[in-house]
């Protein structure tokens, strides 16, 4: 229950908060919410935001894997190395997707 005239996130006073435990006598003292002595700083910007050029680079590895995939059925009918440096490109491409902020 909130006292009147605050609200729900505000923590009250200690004065407040001992009329309240005399108003109510069903309430006991360990069913309340102390101060925290944890405190979490905030994220800074820099770590939030990725750098310019992680778009370029996975879009950049999407492209070259593409191009390996169809090298590898348009010009080295017998060799499956592009294919595989083809894969290789997606998957950094997509690891690098999930680096994007």
């Amino acid at each position: 229950m909130t006292p009147s005239g605050t609200r729900p996130g505000d923590r009250p006073s200690p004065s407040a908060a001992s009329a309240a435990a005399g108003a109510s006598t069903s309430r006991t003292t360990s069913t309340r919410v102390g101060a925290s002595s944890r405190y979490t700083p905030p994220v800074p910007k820099s770590a939030q935001e990725s750098p310019p050029w992680v778009p370029w680079l996975m879009l950049g590895l999407f492209v070259v894997g593409g191009l390996a995939i169809m090298a590898r059925y348009l010009v080295f009918d017998s060799s499956n190395i592009p294919m595989l440096v083809g894969l290789v490109c997606i998957l950094g491409g997509l690891y690098t997707a999930t680096k994007w902020r």
